[in-house]
Order: C-alpha cells, then structure tokens, then sequence
C-alpha cells in the first residue's frame, strides 16, 4: 500500500521531502540496489550529465528495454523478434552513435518511434532514426500505411506535431522527416509489439503541452521525457505550455504507475529525461521537493512579493546541491522564476 500519498498534490506539504532534515540538506537515500550505484558511476563517468561528446552507454534496465545515455535525453530501446521500439532519438549531431548502439541490442528493424515532448535534446535524431527503420504491413499498424517506404513511424501527440512542425507557414523547428506520422490528442495511444503492451500517456501542461510518458508495461518500465531528471531543477518550459501544476499531477500520474518490489525498492523502474535509473522513490523525493518549493513560492505570491524578491529569497537552497544545475534550464534561478511566473499568470495553488 503507497502510504506516502498523503502529500499529494496539490496539497500543501510544510514538513521535508523523505530524507530530509526539517531545515537541512537531503539525506542520501538509503540502501539503493548495487547494480543502480553502479549505474551512477558509469553514467557519470561518461559525461551524460552535461558533455554530449564521448561514447555512448547501454545499460539492461528490465525485460525487453535498455537505455541508451550520453545521446542527449535518455533514450529507451525495447527489442524483440518483430523489431525495435525506440522512445526518444537525443541529439541529431548524436544520430550515428545511437544507431550503432541500437544495431549492438538488435538487427531487427526499428518500426516505431515515439517522442516523449517537443525538446530537440530528446527527438532531435527523429529524422534520421526514422529514416533507418520501416514499417512493416502487418505488424501492429496504426498509421498510414502509405508512409511505410519512408521508414519508422513517429508516435507523439498531436501538440509535439505543432511544435515541430510549421501548420502556420513559419519556419519549422525541425525538419519534415522529424515530424510524428502518427499522433493522438487526449488519453493515452497503445501499441502491441514484441508481445508488450505499450502506451503512451499524455500529461497535459506539465514540462510543455505535448509530453507523454511511454510504459512497458511487461517490462515493467516507464520512460518519462523532460517530466522527471536526476541532474537538476525540471525544465518548466512557459514558453511551450508548460505549467508547475501540471508538472507536479504528471509526476503523481507517474506514482500511480509505478509499484515498488519490496522495501520501496525495485519493482517498476524509470527512466529519467536525464540522469541515472530510478524507481518509484526517486519519483516522490523529487515530486515532494517540487511540491515544497511550489508551496514556498505560492505563499510569497500572496503575500504580494515580486519575482525579483522571490528569487533572491533563498525557497530552494536546502535542494541546491543536489538538484541545481550549473548552467541551462535546469538551474534554481530558471526554476524558481518558472514556477512564479506559472502560478503567477494561471492562480495555481
């Protein structure tokens, strides 16, 4: 029974995150698995956590998925005898790396491939992995079959599309080839491959308007897009629909999938947008560090303080160190000035 749901969002949670010490820095977390420390390091070591220049790691998450890391995002790569389902394609400069790295799991072809979000960090090798793989008529087809020479099918929803592409005559902000060919707009679209249920589930307004988190659901694996990292503050991105209240019912949404093995350890296994594999722990710390945060800041909103007094407020140093990036979106100066201007524009709690 998941007995740590009493802080769900949006509830307020005035007490530390599990691990904490009330006014103090996190704890680190107790007895993780070994294979998972030794995730850590091997990630580490080969730059995922910043550095797009070096070898690319493959690591055996469960069942029939692996992680590709160091492309960019976090790719996941489910293979079996009817091809290849990759979630997420990193880097377009990383595009002939991850291919080789998927051509060591599989010769199988790549039939599917599905975006988590619009972020070209995570589906910027759309193009070209898609133009590697084939759609085969017969397998589990969901789109037009008429695109079936010009390779993979590109699952996301219907709004990674808009973002993508160009529908109002402006410049795209990606190349034709990258666009989803098969796209949904509300709920969750499935697909039957390799013996595995998989489903895309939309989470609306959460890092932008277009995210999804892709389950395996035999493998018992979740990938999560830009909704949950390891390596910094979340990435609200306001710009592109994003939303702190959105972010924080996606990551309960994720809660609800995973189910821990024993001792809130193992069980369903996530892989994050950036960073090491986690489960269903590493979700509630971060959604109850975003939730106190968010809390913080709502409160400061009521009490009529601007953002430059909010930022320069101190709401998120007792998670700095471990959450704040040195550079990029996912610093705690973005972050925070995300979540104001959020709750600041939509009366969010």
């Amino acid at each position: 029974m998941k007995n740590r749901r009493s802080g769900r969002c949006g509830d307020a949670i005035d007490t530390g995150y599990a691990g904490q010490k009330p006014g103090g820095k996190a704890e680190a977390m107790p007895h993780k698995q070994a294979w998972c420390a030794a995730a850590v390091l091997l990630l580490t070591a080969s730059g995922l956590f910043g550095q797009q220049g070096g070898e690319l790691d493959v690591l055996h998450v469960q069942g029939n998925v692996y992680m590709i890391a160091g492309a960019g995002g976090n790719i996941a790569v489910q293979i079996g005898d009817l091809g290849v389902v990759v979630v997420d394609t990193g880097l377009a400069q990383n595009t002939d790396k991850v291919l080789a790295a998927i051509r060591k799991l599989s010769d199988k072809p790549i039939q599917y491939v599905i975006d988590t979000g619009p972020h070209p960090d995570h589906i910027g090798g759309s193009a070209a992995i898609r133009k590697a793989g084939v759609t085969i008529t017969g397998a589990n087809v969901t789109g037009d079959i008429n695109d079936a020479a010009q390779g993979a099918q590109i699952v996301a929803h219907l709004n990674v599309l808009n973002r993508v592409s160009a529908p109002s005559g402006k410049q795209a902000a990606m190349p034709e080839g990258a666009w989803p060919t098969d796209t949904y707009v509300s709920g969750q679209k499935e697909v039957y491959f390799n013996e595995e249920p998989i489903t895309a589930i939309y989470q609306p307004k959460a890092s932008t308007d277009g995210d999804s988190f892709v389950f395996f659901r035999r493998s018992d694996v979740v990938a999560t897009g830009d909704i949950f990292v390891t390596t910094s503050y979340p990435w609200i991105d306001l710009e592109n629909g994003g939303s702190i209240q959105g972010e924080l019912d996606a990551l309960n949404n994720l809660l609800d999938i995973t189910i821990p093995k024993h001792e809130e350890e193992g069980g369903t296994y996530v892989i994050p947008g950036r960073g090491r594999i986690c489960d269903e722990y590493d979700v509630l710390e971060y959604r109850d560090m975003i939730t106190i945060i968010r809390d913080r800041v709502q409160a400061a909103i009521k009490k009529g303080m601007t953002l430059e007094q909010v930022r320069n407020a101190g709401y998120t140093k007792d998670f700095d160190s471990r959450y704040s990036a040195k550079s990029g979106f996912g610093t705690a100066d973005n972050f925070i000035s995300a979540v104001y201007k959020s709750l600041s524009a939509g009366n969010q709690r």
